[in-house]
């Protein structure tokens, strides 16, 4: 059986994930759809909409095989980090090909760029350093180095300052670097940009959208036009049982007590607080009532959105600098579901990955899974409310969704 790869969020799962899966099955001739999706925490250091289980119905029920839990420390991490751990992941799972959207569309420009930063590394990297002393953010320093050693190629290079590009080029990367026999893919992102709000006049919207949306308007009946109805049932199931949806707006409290209980070295010693910001990040919880307060008296020039949220996501779940250096690859294949046709795949298969395979977790003792539990719990922890009083421990009782 043929299978290929893809990495996820599904944060929900809309009509463009769903074009995606398709596309993928259908350029690369796959059998097999095998989806490496980060649990219930997210690249861009938020909680997810609706938990991992939640997610994982709503990707089978729409054309996926086989989900994978990204663990945690990946999950969480920054491009390079992240797409390191899931092409790890679907090497290990025997896939023939990994397929991603891009705002580019197709590979050689990404293999040319891969080519070019690897040739000249020592300028490049040397490049980013002097844009980080002049102030600029990390990001941004990238794409002027990029910009730098490009310019006079007379040759068509992927643009970097697209979001889908950038994880694309590192899945590339990650790939190229481990020599693995994965071979990638892209598809064209159509209709709908990664940061656009949702247009009426579209059947295709981006997650950020469509969350945005969902937050402002509070009717998940808005948004079916989005989303396959089986990805819409999910959510209307959520809705009456728990009642409310995953957003640091919901965690705050949750965050700023755990903000203001530790000290200022406490700070220091979770992952990605690096410079002295664990001052402003302490200062800013005592006098901020909402997240987005908070937010405003923190961000900067320096200091994007997105990884400020990553410092607080570690903040949140407690993960430090010594814990992340002491897992740099995965180190096991969580199955969080499967329909049947992906079962016959793992019975094929399973004597030859080069990972164990966790079904249940109560058999299985790794210190990367006892992160992942961890923030499985406190992210449920942070869903209570007056009204709502969501379990911890779903990781033990949970047994991988099979359709």
């Amino acid at each position: 059986m043929k299978a290929t790869g893809v990495v996820v969020e599904h944060n929900p799962f809309h009509n463009g994930h769903f074009y995606h899966i398709k596309e993928s099955r259908k350029k690369t001739a796959a059998d097999i759809i095998i989806a490496v999706m980060s649990g219930n925490f997210l690249q861009r250091g938020e909680p997810a909409l609706v938990d991992k289980w939640c997610r994982t119905e709503m990707a089978l029920k729409a054309g996926v095989d086989i989900v994978i839990e990204l663990p945690y420390v990946f999950a969480t991490a920054q491009a390079s980090d992240f797409a390191r751990g899931a092409i790890t992941l679907l090497e290990a799972m025997e896939c023939d090909a990994f397929c991603f959207g891009s705002e580019e569309g197709t590979i050689e420009p990404f293999t040319r760029s891969y080519e070019v930063l690897t040739t000249q590394q020592e300028a490049y990297q040397n490049s980013i350093k002097q844009y980080m002393n002049l102030g600029l953010s990390y990001p941004k320093a990238l794409n002027e180095a990029y910009a730098d050693i490009t310019k006079d190629l007379n040759f068509s290079f992927v643009d970097l300052s697209k979001p889908n590009n950038i994880l694309g080029y590192h899945y590339i990367e990650a790939a190229f670097h481990m020599k693995a026999r994965i071979q990638p893919v892209t598809i064209q992102r159509i209709v709908a940009n990664y940061h656009d709000d949702v247009d009426q006049n579209q059947s295709i919207a981006s997650a950020t959208g469509i969350r945005k949306a969902l937050f402002e308007e509070g009717s998940l009946e808005a948004l079916e036009k989005f989303m396959p109805q089986t990805s819409l049932d999910q959510l209307l199931k959520w809705k009456d049982s728990v009642s409310v949806f995953g957003s640091w707006q919901q965690f705050w409290p949750l965050l700023r007590h755990t903000i203001i209980r530790s000290s200022i070295q406490d700070l220091a010693s979770f992952a990605e607080v690096t410079e002295g910001i664990e001052h402003l990040i302490y200062e800013a919880a005592k006098e901020s009532e909402t997240f987005e307060e908070f937010m405003i008296r923190v961000k900067s020039k320096r200091y994007t959105w997105t990884r400020i949220q990553r410092m607080l996501t570690h903040i949140y779940t407690g993960f430090k600098w010594e814990t992340l250096k002491e897992h740099p690859k995965p180190t096991y294949l969580r199955v969080l579901g499967m329909t049947q046709n992906g079962q016959k795949y793992l019975s094929e298969k399973k004597k030859n990955l080069s990972l164990p395979l966790v079904s249940r977790v109560a058999a299985t003792k790794d210190s990367l899974l006892e992160i992942d539990i961890r923030a499985s719990d406190l992210y449920q922890l942070g869903l209570q409310s007056s009204k709502i009083n969501t379990p911890v421990g779903m990781d033990y009782r949970k047994p991988p969704i099979i359709l």
